[in-house]
């Protein structure tokens, strides 16, 4: 029995050593045997600021009324809220005494320079697909052609146990996919290039991906249909990126699609939600040869049909006559015919559509609620700010009348969402707040 007990003993001190080893290891990185360098010719710090736009940092670490990427920008997660650090060069607040090794670290491991490990509201199992030369001009950028910041972080609301950080090693071990983006020898250079970005630096699987039981995005790459097949995410519907029909880009050309990321429309949608921030300050920066690059690349996502069902077809309706005594459709002619149209289909690319709208066809009813609610936010194209935007209702309509407009678009011009009911607009209306007219617009050389 004695020497049982000491066995045990012993296997739980290895064990216990094994974990804290595994959870306090310093992930390798290929820059911890590179020579210094200084990091400060014209060429790599200007193109680092051109990886800053396709990752596009801004949007999570720069809020309005405070310098670019010194943080706090509010981010909510199931187990609590979580504030965006401090970026800038700053050696007490930010990452200036950070090495390109360090920096390496917290950008594609989510491992900061004293060691505590990042939570991946951080995306940094999408970064770690991003090449080592992307990463030394990223560098290059921040520790010389942004101001330091000293503003102090602030600490996450997320209460013990929920706020360890060590089990991170291994939700990072079983998760996600460490390694920098491999190109695939049977696409052409196009392909493989929006396949770089999409799933790196853009980042976009981080909303767009459905999530599984522990938050982790379900896939990373297109070898699964879960990939960018649409998601629920702060109150919006990030729709799917594949060539779905109705929840994604399926009525979609490679030209659409190039479209909205340049200009902020097309003849389908406008960007709105987290999407604004994106377009703002990140896509419409890009150069036509990567916009098309995405584009071609996620119009090879094929669509599933099985969860998209039957396309929708528009059916042509014109409110009036009986169809006025339908719950919501004279909300409807009052608040909204004007600028979407008596037969839903908007005007051109001003104003999007109703009719054959992601966000009246897909079973998720958190953007169509949202965007009634709290408006949309300020698009800004080219230092010009739009002219017509999704106004706020808020205090305009009430939870019946939200919820019974909501339901007559949903099940008009052929679509086929399900009813909204007044519980739904509630509960989004503690959740959120009105889209601020403040607008972040990141000047950069």
């Amino acid at each position: 029995m004695k020497k049982l007990m000491k066995s045990a003993v012993l296997l739980i001190i290895i064990l216990v050593g094994v974990t804290a080893w595994f959870a306090t290891r310093t992930p390798d990185t290929p820059f911890d045997t590179l020579q210094a360098d200084n990091y400060k010719s014209d060429e790599l710090i200007k193109r680092g600021e051109y990886v800053a736009r396709l990752s596009d940092c801004v949007a999570c670490h720069t809020t309005p009324g405070n310098p670019a990427f010194s943080g706090g920008l509010a981010m909510g997660t199931p187990v609590g809220t979580v504030y965006t650090t401090n970026i800038t060069p700053d050696k007490e607040a930010g990452i200036g005494n950070y090495s390109l090794a360090d920096f390496d670290r917290a950008i594609r491991h989510g491992v900061s320079k004293d060691g505590h490990r990042l939570y991946p509201a951080m995306p940094y199992p999408s970064y770690s697909k991003m090449s080592d030369s992307d990463v030394q001009a990223l560098y290059a950028f921040f520790m010389n052609d942004v101001k330091p910041v000293q503003k102090p972080n602030k600490a996450p609301d997320i209460p013990w146990p929920l706020n360890m950080r060590w089990p991170l090693a291994f939700w990072n071990a079983l998760f996600t996919e460490s390694s920098v983006y491999q190109t695939d020898p049977k696409q052409d250079d196009q392909w493989n290039r929006g396949a770089y970005l999409v799933q790196g630096a853009g980042h976009c699987g981080s909303c767009h991906t459905p999530r599984g039981f522990a938050m982790q995005e379900k896939a990373y790459d297109q070898t699964s249909k879960d990939y960018l097949a649409g998601n629920t995410l702060d109150g919006w519907y990030a729709p799917s990126l594949r060539n779905d029909p109705n929840s994604g880009l399926g009525r979609w050309t490679e030209e659409d699609v190039y479209k909205f990321l340049k200009n902020g429309r097309n003849e389908h949608a406008v960007v709105y939600g987290s999407m604004t921030d994106v377009f703002n300050n990140s896509t419409q920066f890009m150069s036509d040869k990567d916009l098309y690059a995405i584009a071609n690349y996620l119009k090879s996502l094929p669509g599933n049909p099985e969860r998209d069902g039957e396309p929708w077809q528009y059916e042509p309706q014109i409110i009036s006559g009986h169809l006025l005594n339908k719950p919501g459709a004279q909300t409807y002619m009052t608040r909204c015919s004007y600028c979407h149209g008596k037969d839903g289909m908007g005007r051109g690319s001003t104003i999007p559509p109703l009719a054959g709208a992601t966000s009246m066809l897909v079973p998720s009813i958190a953007s169509a609620v949202n965007i009634t609610l709290n408006g949309s936010g300020r698009v800004v194209d080219q230092g010009v700010p739009d002219a017509y935007r999704m106004p706020v209702f808020r205090d305009e309509l009430s939870n019946k009348e939200i919820a019974e407009v909501l339901s007559f678009i949903r099940s008009s011009w052929g679509n086929q969402g399900r009813a909204v009911t007044a519980g739904d607009v509630e509960k989004m209306r503690k959740e959120t707040d009105p889209a601020s007219s403040e607008v972040i617009i990141l000047q950069m050389r």
